[in-house]
């Protein structure tokens, strides 16, 4: 389990050996220190181009092996399609697809130059984020490795102008790669490995990057009343834990904006038991609670200017002779009361908890939780989206800003009072599920009566987090999706 890559930052100079990666845009023209690099090859980029049918669009490669004229082994040359189009999401994808071509050569060198001479320490950044993102690997458990699974442990060199300005601007993009990677190591763990004490003790480890981190133990959990969420984990032989991290980098009795994530380590549906075809990626139906931590680590390692709070619900649900059953009523933290329909709609037993938890005890400006919630939002929106419901309209329109920001991307879904009444119970408060229609839906209205007047959403990720599309910027099974996302949010709106 590595990055895989050691990176830095370098002022223009032609790869002696390895990769060199040069940036050319739609008209097949390279910067000026490119150009200079490339010296008497360049007539040689242009008849490749040529016979490739290159034509510098977005994202297209064109590489050559033993480059006549050049010293390193490989030229490859990434499109940029128009350089006035460029957006921050297509840098990060450049540096993805630099990384991507490294191959079994242990030095890379990337100009971070566009064709009109020009790219700041921020976009230099940006590629960078790239490259640390695509050379992840989760690898832990492999003690024999195929030619694909060979670590390289190489070096990749970005060449800039200005060398302090781009190790400055890089701070911020290497504490989002961390957050990221570990929402991704998190995700990829097995379940006998992250089970729930576990997962906290990972979350306490981030005091070291400044975080404040309390673990709150069963005991604790049923002094305050979560009974909804204990009932989750009654099936187990693992204990549940709530733990609560917060970075205070704002002012001094600024409210926190709140993020709260769901950890199910595993999901067996408890009595109301899953299939078995497919049961082993339930070790990932804790993906909401891998990016709120990924993101607690990346708001503490960059500093951020604003008071945050992450909470944290884990859990196992397992089928135990002491397990929850169809048809249990509990009462939660709030009071009120929940018949239990099917016990693998469990994931907003342990929410509602906690989110009540958080609005009570730290009146956040908003809540945002995050759940790998239902298979029904796959069915609705694929895995391109994931699926964001809400009581706040702006708040969701700056979501909706940063999805198209990060390229993770959300799509709000509608909330209304007949969606409610399909949790109505006759015996109980409500009941835990609605039935198949509009699941992901009925699922939003149950959380939705534990936030009450604060500013909230729901994003429900099962098709983002964990399985995902491959991309230029990410080869893992677990994704980290919305370390990116919310860490735009904060740093666009909320930081003061």
């Amino acid at each position: 389990m590595s990055d895989a890559v050691k990176l830095g930052f370098t002022k223009f100079a032609a790869a002696e050996k390895g990769v060199l990666v040069l940036l050319a845009d739609s008209n097949l023209r390279v910067g000026p220190k490119s150009r200079a690099a490339l010296g008497r090859a360049g007539n040689l980029l242009t008849r490749a181009a040529e016979a490739e049918g290159f034509r510098g669009k977005l994202g297209s490669v064109l590489e050559i092996v033993q480059p006549a004229g050049l010293s390193a082994s490989r030229l490859v040359v990434i499109g940029t399609g128009k350089i006035e189009d460029l957006t921050p999401n297509d840098l990060i994808r450049i540096g993805g697809i630099a990384a991507g071509r490294r191959g079994s050569v242990r030095e890379t060198v990337i100009f971070c130059e566009l064709s009109d001479g020009a790219m700041s320490p921020e976009r230099a950044a940006e590629v960078a984020l790239g490259v640390r993102l695509r050379a992840y690997k989760f690898d832990r458990y492999k003690t024999k490795k195929g030619d694909d699974d060979r670590e390289v442990k190489g070096r990749v060199s970005l060449g800039v102008s200005d060398v302090e300005a781009s190790r400055r601007a890089d701070r911020a993009s290497a504490a989002i790669a961390s957050g990221v990677i570990t929402a991704r190591n998190l995700v990829n763990e097995p379940p006998n490995v992250l089970f729930p004490e576990e997962f906290a003790t990972r979350a306490r480890e981030l005091k070291k990057v400044g975080l404040t981190v309390e673990v709150l133990d069963a005991k604790a959990l049923r002094k305050l009343g979560m009974n909804a969420l204990l009932g989750v984990a009654q099936g187990s032989r693992k204990e549940a834990r709530v733990v609560v991290m917060r970075w205070n980098g704002g002012k001094s009795g600024v409210a926190p904006v709140a993020f709260i994530g769901k950890g199910v380590t595993f999901d067996t549906g408890g009595i109301s038991i899953k299939p078995a075809a497919g049961m082993e990626d339930m070790k990932g139906d804790m993906g909401g609670a891998a990016c709120v931590t990924g993101l607690m680590q990346t708001l503490a390692m960059r500093r951020a200017k604003v008071n945050a709070v992450g909470v944290i619900g884990i859990v196992e649900n397992m089928p135990d002779g002491n397990a929850q059953r169809p048809g249990d009523i509990v009462t939660s933290m709030s009071g009120q009361t929940i018949e239990i329909i099917n016990t693998d709609a469990e994931g907003r037993l342990v929410l509602g908890d906690v989110l009540w938890y958080v609005k009570q005890r730290f009146k956040p400006q908003f809540m945002i939780d995050l759940a790998t919630l239902t298979g029904a939002i796959i069915i609705a929106l694929g895995q391109e989206f994931a699926g964001m419901f809400s009581n706040d309209n702006e708040l969701c329109a700056r979501l909706s800003a940063a999805g198209d920001r990060t390229g993770e991307k959300v799509w709000r879904m509608p909330l209304s009072r007949d969606f409610d009444k399909m949790i109505d119970s006759k015996f109980a408060d409500m009941k835990n599920t609605g039935g198949r229609l509009g699941g992901s839906i009925t699922a939003a209205q149950f959380l939705q009566r534990y936030v009450d007047a604060t500013p909230w959403v729901h994003l429900d990720i099962a098709g983002t987090a964990m399985g995902s599309p491959q991309t230029d910027i990410n080869k893992s099974w677990g994704s980290g999706w919305g370390v990116r996302l919310l860490d735009s949010l904060v740093a666009e709106h909320y930081e003061k």
